[in-house]
């Protein structure tokens, strides 16, 4: 089970987007994540005139590597550390490590 999945809301602590926030929008490999509106890099594209696109400088977001984003909590507004428990019904959740309350009840 991975500590940040897809559509959670993350914040960024290391690199050139220190600080901002966005959504997961998918896991790249073991190690890497596309964050909305985070790592935009700018690529130049050629038209493709069968698929109907046009050529010119496209921006879109480049993965970022899953150790500079922490979860974002919303009680304390600011990105959180996240470890692992198991519940007494067997549920392996996620949880908060500076407060302790679980990321997904």
């Amino acid at each position: 089970m991975n500590k940040i999945r897809k559509g959670d809301e993350v914040v960024v602590i290391a690199g050139k987007d220190l600080g901002r926030r966005g959504t997961v929008l998918r896991r790249v490999g073991d190690e890497r994540l596309l964050v909305e509106g985070i790592n935009r890099v700018k690529k130049h594209a050629r038209p493709n005139p069968l698929k109907g696109e046009v050529g010119g400088i496209v921006e879109k977001e480049a993965p970022i590597h899953i150790s500079n984003v922490a979860l974002f909590n919303p009680a304390s507004q600011k990105g959180d550390r996240v470890g692992m428990r198991m519940l007494e019904d067997g549920r392996k959740v996620r949880f908060f490590k500076s407060s302790g309350e679980l990321v997904d009840a």
